[in-house]
């Protein structure tokens, strides 16, 4: 049985559990006074927004250079996915692979991971709750390493700065990963995934 079911409410500021008051639009939290709601409103609208803003803002984000090095005044810019190449060419396969599977693999996974779920939800799609559950916990816990490459640019900048000898700048792709990586953590949160079990009516889901 579902807390909705028993006619309780948690509060999703301080975690209250708070019994339903019957024909109230607006129940406040007994303990925090925070509103309570049964489902967070416009949750699933709210996540497609920011989803869809964060695909189209990932073509730029792989298209346009993340960052320019220079050497004794001479550089050019180069994409996530040049640099990755460049790290293989050199024989720095281990590193090539982390910003791989940093900038690459795990920004996808997230944007097509939160749009099954947003489907498979919304659809009634033959996904069971704990294989949709699984997935989200999935894409909040690998959403944290999304960020690696712009904290090894943000190092880079602040430490690589001699002049004409050597220096290395962020581009306007870094602000376009950065943009994709903030919109999908904030989609992540948005989702309620109360919505998960809403719709699902087999018994194996809850065993």
């Amino acid at each position: 049985m579902r807390a909705i079911d028993a006619g309780i409410l948690i509060c999703m500021e301080c975690h209250e559990l708070n019994r339903q008051v019957p024909d109230t639009d607006e129940q406040t939290c007994t303990r925090c006074g925070a509103l309570v709601h049964a489902r967070r409103p416009n949750s699933l609208m709210r996540t497609w927004a920011l989803l869809v803003t964060a695909a189209i803002l990932y073509i730029p984000a792989n298209l346009l250079p993340i960052m320019t090095v220079s050497s004794l005044g001479k550089g050019e810019p180069s994409t996530i996915m040049s640099g990755v190449i460049q790290l293989v060419q050199h024989g720095m396969l281990p590193i090539a692979a982390v910003v791989f599977i940093a900038s690459i693999l795990v920004p996808t996974f997230k944007l097509v991971g939160i749009a099954l779920l947003l489907f498979s939800v919304q659809r009634h799609q033959p996904l069971s709750a704990r294989q949709r559950i699984i997935m989200y916990r999935f894409i909040e816990f690998i959403g944290r390493w999304s960020m690696l490459d712009i904290f090894v640019i943000a190092i880079l900048v602040a430490l690589v700065n001699f002049g004409r000898l050597a220096s290395i700048e962020a581009n306007l792709g870094a602000a376009a990963f950065s943009s994709v990586v903030i919109l999908t953590m904030l989609a992540a949160v948005t989702f309620d995934p109360r919505l998960i079990w809403d719709n699902t009516e087999s018994d194996d889901d809850h065993d």
